[in-house]
């Protein structure tokens, strides 16, 4: 009888690996003895921590299908399969819808959907030839909200919402499941200054029941559990890690 704390070691694609989230996802995905394949711009993995694996860094840029393709292809010929993607590189970028450019519209659904779509594709053959595999969308609470000022951001995650549960339901039969992880306000360096503001922590307290912003480490431990865990039934779903905030009245 096999033992079930022994967990299956996993050759796992996480684009936008370099910083922030995807940085911790990958640390926490290494920790348990999975082969990372590490996808950013520069292709030299984790920027903002030190991290000890087996980890494989590429080249990575979200708006370039060749690169894409040519990363998930990659990671394949060195581990010899892929077996789960993280969907983890996104764009941010906020102004009045009124003023917002359309070049910076296109940017932003460039890089947090038709680039997630484009890995998707491309991972789709290595995970058919596995006999299945799990895919990993790492969307935001925002695609519920009509955040203003936020509208390019806002329509990207709403659209990676619709493409998981449609890709959810197309590839069953293939043994892929598809989710959407979708974070509230989540702390990094990126935007510690702010969230230090006496006004957000006011906000904090107001809007978030449990009280407090998600952590970088619970994210990576939840998508950990996710990979680690055979749910068969679980696809197609948006999984909220907001701390109630998008249910709270």
């Amino acid at each position: 009888m096999s033992d079930p704390q022994v967990v299956a070691v996993k050759v796992i694609a996480v684009t936008g690996a370099s910083r922030g989230i995807g940085s911790g996802i990958v640390e926490e995905l290494a920790k348990r003895g999975h082969t990372v394949g590490c996808l950013s711009r520069k292709g030299q993995g984790a920027e903002d921590r030190e991290i000890t694996g087996n980890l494989i860094n590429l080249t990575c840029d979200m708006e370039d299908e060749g690169q894409i393709a040519a990363a998930i292809d990659a990671l394949a010929d060195h581990a010899g399969r892929v077996d789960a993607l993280i969907n983890n590189a996104g764009l941010h970028l906020e102004g009045p819808s009124a003023q917002f450019s359309k070049a910076d519209f296109e940017r932003v659904l460039s890089t947090n959907i038709t680039g997630p779509f484009l890995a998707c594709r491309a991972a789709y053959p290595h995970m058919v030839a596995n006999g299945g595999g799990l895919i990993i969308n790492i969307g935001s609470f925002f695609d519920r909200l009509g955040a203003k000022r936020n509208l390019a951001y806002n329509c990207s995650k709403t659209a990676l919402g619709s493409m998981t549960r449609t890709l959810a339901v197309e590839w069953a039969r293939d043994k892929i499941r598809v989710l959407d992880l979708a974070p509230g306000f989540v702390a990094t360096d990126l935007n510690a200054e702010h969230m230090a503001k006496d006004s957000f922590k006011e906000f904090v307290r107001r809007r978030i029941p449990v009280g407090h912003t998600a952590s970088i480490d619970e994210v990576a431990r939840l998508v950990a559990m996710l990979v680690a865990e055979d749910l068969p039934s679980l696809t197609g779903e948006t999984i909220f890690m907001d701390g109630g905030q998008n249910i709270n009245q």
